[in-house]
C-alpha cells in the first residue's frame, strides 16, 4: 500500500512540474491534501465525530483562519494568518467550488505571468483582499477562511489579459444549459453579482463579499499596471468549462 501511493505521488509531482502551469496545479493539490488532512473534510479518524469533530473543526479556523477583531493586535501570528487562511477551506462545496475557478482561469494566467510572478501576484492579492475584508469588520471574531480572495484576483487579472477568451457558462434561470460567453461579459457579471450579494448581505463572516470584491480589482489593476494595453492578448484559446459555483 505504502509502494502504490509513493509512485502514485511520484507520479503526480512529476505531471505538475512538467505542466504549463505548476503553479496553479501545486495551488489547487496542496489545498486539497490540507483539506483532506484537516477536521473540516470529516476523513480524518483523528480528530473524532459528533461534537469532537465540530470542537475540532471550530478550533481549527479559529487558528488558521483570520479573526477581524484580532488581526490588528500586532503579534506575528495574527499577521500571517492572511496567509494562512489561503489554504483552509469550511466544506467541501467550498473547496471545490474554488478549486473550479482556479482551475479554468488560473493555468492561462499563470502561463502568460510566468510561475514565480504568478505565485507573488496569487499570495499578495489573497493577503489584502482578506486584509481589507478584515479592515471593515474590525469588530468581528468569526474566523475568516478559503482561497476566494486570491482566486478573485486571478479573475481580474484574466478579465484584463484575456477579455476576448470564451468562457462557458450554466445560467439556472436557462435551466442549467451550457453557453459560451467572452470574458468580459462573464467575469463583469460575476463581479456585479459580488457587489449586489456584499451589500445585501449582514455583518460578519458568511460569503466574504467583500473580499471577492476586493481582490478582483486588485487583479485586474494589477494586469492593467504591470502589463497595459500593449501587452493585453486580445484573443486566446477558451478555457476549461466553468460552473456557475462562487469562489
Amino acid at each position: 500500500m505504502i509502494s502504490h501511493w509513493s509512485t502514485t505521488a511520484g507520479r503526480t509531482i512529476r505531471a505538475v512540474r512538467h505542466s504549463p502551469a505548476p503553479m496553479t496545479y501545486g495551488l489547487i493539490a496542496l489545498c486539497c491534501l490540507l483539506f483532506v488532512l484537516g477536521p473540516a473534510s470529516g476523513l480524518t479518524p483523528g480528530y473524532g465525530s459528533g461534537d469532537a469533530l465540530l470542537a475540532a473543526q471550530r478550533a481549527y479556523f479559529r487558528h488558521w483562519g483570520v479573526i477581524p477583531a484580532n488581526l490588528f493586535e500586532g503579534t506575528v501570528r495574527q499577521a500571517l494568518t492572511p496567509a494562512t487562511a489561503l489554504f483552509v477551506h469550511g466544506s467541501w462545496v467550498h473547496l471545490l467550488g474554488n478549486m473550479l475557478f482556479l482551475f479554468v482561469f488560473g493555468a492561462m494566467t499563470e502561463e502568460r505571468m510566468g510561475r514565480v510572478e504568478f505565485t507573488l501576484f496569487y499570495l499578495g492579492c489573497g493577503y489584502l483582499a482578506l486584509l481589507g475584508y478584515a479592515a471593515a469588520n474590525t469588530t468581528s471574531q468569526e474566523p475568516l477562511v478559503g482561497a476566494s480572495g486570491a482566486i478573485s484576483a486571478v479573475l481580474g487579472a484574466f478579465l484584463y489579459l484575456f477579455p476576448r477568451a470564451r468562457v462557458t457558462s450554466l445560467l439556472p434561470f436557462l435551466f442549467f444549459l451550457p453557453l459560451r460567453f467572452p470574458a468580459w461579459v462573464v467575469l463583469p457579471f460575476w463581479a456585479g453579482l459580488q457587489w449586489l450579494a456584499a451589500e445585501r448581505s449582514a455583518q460578519g463572516p458568511g460569503v466574504a463579499y467583500l473580499a471577492h470584491l476586493v481582490g478582483f480589482g486588485l487583479g485586474f489593476l494589477y494586469a492593467w499596471g504591470r502589463y497595459g494595453r500593449a501587452t493585453r492578448v486580445k484573443g486566446a484559446a477558451a478555457p476549461v468549462p466553468e460552473g456557475e459555483n462562487q469562489p
